[in-house]
């Protein structure tokens, strides 16, 4: 088992864009969930997509989440919360780049990365 990859996008488009590259980089050996726009398929995001998302990439070995803008990082606090205890310790939201932390967290997973490391790699694309 690898550690699960989840975008999350407030464009559907972007969303699958960015899983698209990932399993063209890493293929089909790391779990992954994407989801992207608002529950009448307009720009947002959606906590129960986000939950759907994260049952998609599971893994024991944790999810790390990768989202594009503020609202993203809110309603997949709120899925995050939603969730029992011991999944909750097993998912992280990464301060990076959706598109480039995506493939690069990705690429740690499929490298057997713990979570940790997933999410290290992740955030050295950000800036300072």
């Amino acid at each position: 088992m690898t550690v699960g990859i989840v975008i999350v996008s407030h464009s559907p488009d972007v969303a699958k864009g960015a899983a698209d590259m990932v399993r063209q980089m890493v293929g089909n050996e790391v779990p992954l969930g994407f989801c992207g726009g608002n529950p009448d398929g307009g720009l947002g995001t959606s906590v129960e997509k986000i939950l759907a998302a994260i049952d998609a990439a599971w893994s024991e070995d944790g999810i790390a989440i990768l989202v594009d803008l503020g609202g993203a990082e809110t309603n997949s606090e709120m899925a995050i919360e939603m969730l029992p205890e011991e999944r909750r310790q097993k998912i992280v939201i990464c301060n990076a780049p959706v598109v480039e932390g995506a493939v690069m967290a990705a690429t740690e997973a499929w490298g057997g990365g713990s979570l940790a490391d997933v999410k290290r790699t992740a955030e050295e694309l950000s800036p300072q």
